[in-house]
């Protein structure tokens, strides 16, 4: 009887343990500069982990540990760009909210707007097309008057 109690009450009280890890301490800045340059990389990078949030906004641990990253990084003197690269390395263009204009991000940069021209030409040559038809109808209304 003492046993099952004793797993009934480690059955109960196991949610209690899963609570998520709170930061143990939050970042501190040298000054206003240093925060406000890091509050603006890590708006633009995104957090690898959750969906379609930025470093800034999750509260995952990955997103946390890649925030202690950066401020390490920006630390050590590296610009950033350069710590942008050591993102993309490590994780790929998925780190980058808005990616390089690269051979292989052409079409996510300039797709849609090839899009928007195919349909703009699409609806041009419909409309031109649809007055074609409609100007010999005209033209033999434009007969019989005289006639």
């Amino acid at each position: 009887m003492a046993t099952v109690a004793l797993a009934l009450s480690l059955v109960v009280s196991a949610p209690l343990l899963a609570q998520p890890a709170n930061d143990p301490a939050p970042l501190s800045f040298h000054d206003d500069a240093e925060e406000r340059r890091f509050h603006a990389l890590v708006a633009e990078l995104r957090c690898v982990m959750c969906q379609n949030q930025s470093l800034a906004d999750s509260n995952a641990q990955i997103a946390r540990d890649l925030r202690r990253e950066v401020l390490t990084l920006m630390r050590q003197g590296q610009d950033d760009a350069q710590i942008k690269q050591f993102l993309v390395a490590r994780y790929g263009e998925f780190v980058l909210y808005r990616p390089q204009v690269e051979s292989k991000t052409w079409l996510l940069w300039f797709g849609p707007a090839l899009v928007l021209l195919a349909g703009g030409f699409a609806v041009a040559r419909l409309a031109r097309g649809r007055r074609n038809a409609s100007a010999p109808a005209d033209a033999r209304s434009d007969e019989e008057q005289e006639w």
